[in-house]
């Protein structure tokens, strides 16, 4: 991007249905980013259905308190756009998708289109004037962590663990001391 001076780069995966920015930075806007521009643009045009969008667990926490400050809210729903889209027709929203690129405009397309979703935003950023860093920055992402819990057997967690597990991530979260999580207890 840098090199050729480009204002902006799409990449959309093999079938299409992902995208991802690059700004002319070189700096990489994930879905949650591209989610925010769509959804504040929408809601000041009067083209959100309902007031909010939908999105999975994966959300970050920075991208629900950005929609918060502009009067949107967000669902949550399981990993996975099949959620994601059943969820938006139950309750009415024509915005969603998942930090992955994966954003579903129902007012185009069934389910998720990269191209549909790049053109939202080129149009966002055609409208604002400013370079795509500017407008593709809209909330500053929360730190976040993934882990994997294995299972033994293929048999769940019980109760008590899970919830011992949560409340300590919890605590640990609101002391900011995220470096310094243990491990998730052995079943």
């Amino acid at each position: 991007m840098r090199e050729t001076r480009a204002d902006i780069g799409v990449a959309l995966d093999g079938d299409a249905d992902r995208v991802i920015i690059v700004d002319e930075k070189g700096q990489v806007v994930d879905g949650d980013q591209l989610m925010a521009v769509v959804a504040a643009s929408w809601a000041e045009d009067g083209r959100l259905s309902a007031p909010g969008l939908v999105s999975t667990v994966m959300a970050n926490l920075g991208f629900e308190r950005y929609l918060s400050s502009i009067g949107l809210t967000l669902e949550r729903t399981p990993v996975g756009d099949r959620y994601v889209v059943e969820r938006m027709r139950a309750q009415g929203y024509n915005l969603g998708g998942e930090p992955s690129g994966h954003i579903v405009l129902s007012d185009f397309a069934t389910t998720g289109d990269g191209l549909v979703a790049a053109l939202q935003l080129l149009a966002v950023v055609q409208k604002a004037g400013r370079p795509v860093s500017e407008v593709c920055h809209r909330f500053e992402p929360l730190p976040q962590v993934l882990k994997n819990v294995r299972y033994k057997a293929g048999r769940p967690l019980d109760d008590e663990t899970v919830r011992a597990a949560i409340a300590s991530a919890t605590e640990r979260s609101a002391r900011g001391a995220w470096s310094s999580a243990p491990r998730a207890p052995s079943p």
